[in-house]
């Protein structure tokens, strides 16, 4: 995967606001406020900076939490996992492999198969309707 790269300025004139606290400064949405919380469609959730494919609609599931969740990602090699101890706490945070938007973090606590809660940011998806035949 070829790395992609830019200012922080040339984030901030590509993204609107909210996009760009979010991806580029490690921010959060509120909680059931995203676009895609209730959101059912089928296809294919990439990243709103670089258009990486990081999710497919059928590993989402509602946890309840107020953020887009899903169990596994397209491809393990999409996200990169880091360690958060910000707000006075221990989480892992996830990044995306080829822009290092920041996406959300992982947690322990989701369904089968994976046992895992990928809570995503809406701001940081664009889903891609799966093309009915």
């Amino acid at each position: 995967m070829e790395k992609l790269e830019k200012t922080l300025d040339e984030w901030r004139a590509m993204l609107d606001p909210e996009q760009y606290n979010v991806c580029r400064l490690k921010g959060t949405e509120r909680p059931f406020s995203g676009k895609y919380n209730g959101t059912k469609t089928d296809g294919v959730y990439h990243c709103i900076c670089c258009n990486e494919p990081l999710f497919d609609s059928k590993a989402k599931f509602d946890s309840g939490c107020g953020w887009p969740s899903f169990y596994e990602p397209i491809d393990g090699h999409a996200m990169v996992e880091i360690r958060d101890t910000s707000h006075g706490m221990i989480r892992t945070e996830v990044v995306c492999a080829r822009c290092d938007a920041h996406l959300g973090h992982v947690f322990p606590d989701g369904p089968p198969p994976t046992g895992l809660r990928y809570c995503i940011n809406s701001v940081c998806l664009d889903l891609v309707p799966r093309v009915q035949d």
